[in-house]
């Protein structure tokens, strides 16, 4: 039961070589596989090759392909021509006229179109036998330039005058015709200009595409522009601003310091103490700014955006530097969009600053009114200037007052800086809560 008779074990045998014979020429029949499925790629190579070329040669091409097949097709026809003797030369000039102008059936379609439509209507009139449809294959390619290289008003004027002038040679000369014959001219005819009309408006198309991809790049361009010249603003606003604070702020102390060194040693420390706080801080904002136009710097820690809820600590370094300030906060105290958060800071930071710089002795009063769609922020000082130059503040109108109302402006707000009734200098902002994205 458990033994094989050696017919068994031949048969085995026998099938396991069957079996390896076919594995073996399966595999050798692989490879003579792949030179057929490399085949396909002449015809698209030839393709590429062909979009290579100028138009000018395509069409030089094409004019000899049909002067070729026409002049095959009058060889084979010659007996079955009414007058022989003068066939030769007639048949050929006209199948040159046909064929030939095509050459310049792209830079001059309305002309050519006009010679070999002429020069088909004589073939036509002529007892010569046709050219495998009563209308011959230059006419059919030189409907076709026509439409789709003239105007469409052009390319239906023509085309009505051949529907006319074709007709008009068919009745004499073809008796016998019936209604089929003269629908099939017809059909040609119009799909030949139905076709060049639709290469033309595809091409029309096409370059509209390109026209308005230009167009957008064009733009892109302006956009990238006009957003890194806005950047570039912003940022020279925003160092403006931390420049002319802190160095004020330092400026002031360091002209206090050398009064103060020999009447209050202590006092003298904590103002040059501010100084170097002062320092850092504008330091450190610099820094900060200057950042954003460096590339491929990883290893920079940016400081976070100054906000509204940093005026307790701007407040207490203009008080050091020897301006009394007093912060009044109205209103119950709301989130702010990043960008009135910054520029409400940034406003009552150079009002500040300016009173620092013009006001001379003075005493400020900060005030900050939150409403349920503004913000207002309301900076007064009662000092007459250096050298008590009246209501005036000279300096008022520099980058300062500049950079405010550029920033009160991006929201849609509005700032009022002016000399006050009863002494001093005013800056009042308002800006709009529920408009700032």
């Amino acid at each position: 039961m458990g033994m094989r008779s050696d017919d068994d074990r031949g048969g085995s045998a026998r099938l396991g070589h069957d079996r390896a014979s076919q594995h073996l020429g399966h595999d050798r029949a692989r490879p003579r596989l792949r030179p057929d499925r490399a085949r396909p790629r002449l015809p698209w190579a030839l393709v590429a090759w062909a979009r290579g070329l100028s138009p000018l040669a395509v069409d030089a091409a094409l004019a000899a392909l049909l002067l070729g097949i026409s002049l095959v097709i009058l060889w084979s026809l010659r007996h079955e021509c009414a007058c022989r003797d003068a066939w030769g030369a007639l048949a050929v000039v006209l199948v040159v006229a046909q064929t030939v102008p095509l050459v310049w059936r792209r830079h001059h379609p309305l002309a050519t179109s006009v010679v070999v439509g002429a020069a088909c209507t004589a073939y036509g009139l002529a007892p010569l036998p046709d050219l495998v449809t009563n209308v011959p294959p230059g006419g059919l390619v030189a409907l076709y330039s026509m439409a789709a290289y003239c105007s469409r008003r052009t390319a239906a004027i023509v085309g009505a005058v051949v529907g006319v002038v074709v007709l008009a040679a068919l009745l004499p000369t073809q008796a016998e015709a019936d209604f089929l014959d003269y629908l099939l001219v017809y059909l040609l005819l119009g799909s030949a200009w139905m076709l060049g009309d639709l290469a033309r408006t595809r091409r029309a198309y096409t370059a509209q595409l390109e026209d308005r991809a230009v167009r957008l790049e064009r733009e892109r361009e302006l956009e990238s522009g006009r957003a890194v010249a806005e950047e570039r603003a912003r940022i020279a606003r925003e160092l403006h601003d931390v420049v002319a604070h802190n160095v004020s702020m330092m400026v002031v102390q360091a002209e206090a310091g050398p009064v103060v060194v020999e009447r209050d040693p202590g006092r003298a420390v904590a103002a040059f103490d501010s100084i170097a706080a002062t320092g850092r801080q504008a330091l450190g904002e610099m820094r900060r700014l200057l950042g954003v136009l460096r590339e491929g710097d990883q290893t920079l820690t940016l400081a976070p955006q100054p906000g509204i809820d940093q005026l307790p600590e701007l407040v207490e370094r203009v008080r050091r530097a020897g301006v009394p300030v007093e912060l009044v906060i109205e209103g119950e105290p709301a989130p702010l969009p990043p960008g009135v958060d910054l520029s409400a800071y940034r406003i009552v930071q150079e009002a500040l600053t300016n009173t620092v710089k013009h006001a001379g002795p003075s005493r400020a009063r900060v005030r900050v009114c939150y409403g349920e769609r503004h913000l207002e922020l309301e900076v007064t000082d009662d000092g007459r200037g250096p050298g008590g130059a009246g209501n005036g503040r000279p300096g008022g109108q520099g980058q300062g007052l500049i950079g405010m109302r550029e920033r009160v402006g991006l929201f849609g707000g509005r700032l009022e800086a002016g000399p006050r009734p009863e002494g001093g200098f005013a800056v009042v902002a308002h800006l709009p809560v529920d408009q700032a994205g």
